[in-house]
């Protein structure tokens, strides 16, 4: 007999209470194994893939792809336990009626090896690949029961009529061509039909660029001709504002920003460095042999010795409790400009790194972000930030710090400028640092000498050897 059990939003860990529905991965009437992935959400931190705790037959699903969900709100039903013709509705999975974790009852999924990455569910190390049944699959009490319709509404009106996500026709047969969930998002805001598009990537895929060449055009096609009789005057509100829902990973940052504003009082310091001699010793290291050496990660091996002298900076402060926390650790974060937004990875244990090793970990994590699969995990936890903001091309900003961290370094373009160099006038590599650090876990001579350590490694990479 088959039970219907529901599925709710999990905890996704890192303090987060909602997420946006981005692509679900299943349909209703889809036989779904224990710890399968069934959806595609979004949180203010990552995109993650939330695995089912249950195996069985997808009879609902709540909310449309674009809409959040708060944790904790239903997400999918599952029948449980055994079809009309006897097999057991989770194909193979294991877990029936007694099984899985009831939301009323409390029990757990009985299945072995799943590991605990979701707070409250686990996932399995190879999920079978869902298949279809027929609608009349689902038995309830002994009595043969088609599966209820897709129910996709919104957590705060639960009872809402179905709806069709955008970019996708209700009677359309087929796969839209399209794999990035940018671009379907991009199309959703819009109200752009994505079936409508033709794709100019291999095999008829939709691009980004398809999108904003779509919408560009219809943009030019919606604006008022304002010489047509009956035109609304001059003085009326323009056409063209946009507003921009300030959530996701937008809205995190502006929260997150706001917060630093308000709470740290922080100050800013810089200094012009001559980076001549750090280029020429990683063009030295580059050029025995072996992985390739960064920019970044000489920066950041900089960054982890500055530390270890000048300790006040790795810090935060706990303004309940009155107290500075000092870390042993470096856990440091960078800033990584991505399609989505500003985020910023964290290196663990940079201070036990080597350059080789930073620049690799740097490398992984930069990717991670440009895909949009960094985990919360990964994007929390840093005790200092280092902003290379000279990769967009400027010299010099005041940074404002990652709360609730205590201090970022921000790194300028390198550059050729006029020097004097031992007594003379020359063309040097030039670059300006700048320390942006809380009041409140030092003086300006503390910050001063950190940031002078800093500089004088620029110049003079030896000065790392005391170090090492």
């Amino acid at each position: 007999m088959a039970q219907v059990l529901e599925f709710k939003l999990p905890d996704l860990g890192e303090g987060l209470t909602e997420a946006e529905i981005v692509r679900w991965l299943v349909e209703v009437g889809d036989v779904v194994a224990v710890d399968q992935p069934v959806v595609e959400v979004e949180t203010a931190k990552a995109m993650v893939e939330v695995p089912c705790p249950y195996g069985g037959v997808v009879t609902a699903r709540f909310g449309a792809e674009g809409s959040e969900l708060p944790v904790g709100a239903p997400l999918l039903t599952v029948a449980v336990g055994e079809t009309a013709d006897g097999r057991p509705a989770g194909d193979g999975s294991g877990a029936g009626t007694d099984g899985a974790k009831d939301g009323a009852s409390g029990r757990e999924p009985a299945a072995e090896g799943s590991g605990n990455v979701l707070v409250g569910y686990g996932t399995s190390e190879a999920p079978a690949r869902r298949r279809r049944v027929r609608p009349t699959a689902p038995v309830l009490n002994g009595r043969p029961r088609a599966p209820e319709p897709v129910r996709e509404t919104r957590a705060d009106t639960p009872q809402a009529a179905p709806s069709t996500p955008a970019g996708r026709a209700a009677s359309a047969d087929g796969p839209v061509p399209v794999i990035s969930p940018l671009v379907r998002r991009l199309a959703r805001q819009n109200g752009l039909d994505l079936r409508k598009l033709t794709g100019s990537g291999p095999d008829g895929l939709i691009l980004r660029a398809d999108v904003e060449h779509a919408l560009r055009a219809a943009g030019t096609q919606d604006r008022p001709d304002t010489t047509k009789a009956g035109a609304a005057p001059a003085t009326a509100a323009p056409a063209s504002v946009t507003r921009v829902p300030l959530k996701g990973i937008r809205g995190a940052v502006a929260d997150k920003l706001s917060r630093s504003r308000n709470e740290i009082p922080d100050a800013t310091c810089w200094v012009d460095a001559d980076a001549t001699e750090l280029m020429r010793t990683r063009a030295a290291m580059n050029a025995a042999g072996g992985p390739k050496i960064s920019v970044l990660a000489l920066l950041a091996r900089i960054c982890t010795a500055a530390l270890a002298r000048f300790p006040e900076l790795n810090s935060s402060v706990d303004t309940e409790a009155r107290e500075i926390v000092r870390y042993a650790d470096v856990h440091l974060g960078f800033a990584a400009q991505t399609e989505r937004g500003l985020v910023v990875p964290v290196v663990r244990d940079a201070h036990t790194r080597d350059a080789e090793s930073l620049t690799a970990e740097f490398a992984r994590l930069t990717e991670a972000a440009r895909e949009g699969t960094l985990t919360p995990a990964q994007l929390t936890g840093g005790t200092f930030t280092l902003n290379n903001y000279g990769v967009f091309g400027v010299d010099g900003s005041t940074p404002i710090i990652n709360h609730p961290e205590a201090a970022m370094l921000g790194v300028g373009r390198i550059v050729p400028k006029p020097w004097v160099h031992e007594g003379e006038l020359a063309v040097r590599q030039v670059v300006q640092l700048s320390l942006t650090f809380d009041h409140r876990v030092c003086d300006g001579g503390t910050a001063g000498g950190f940031l002078r350590y800093v500089a004088d490694c620029v110049e003079q990479p030896a000065v790392l050897l005391r170090t090492l």
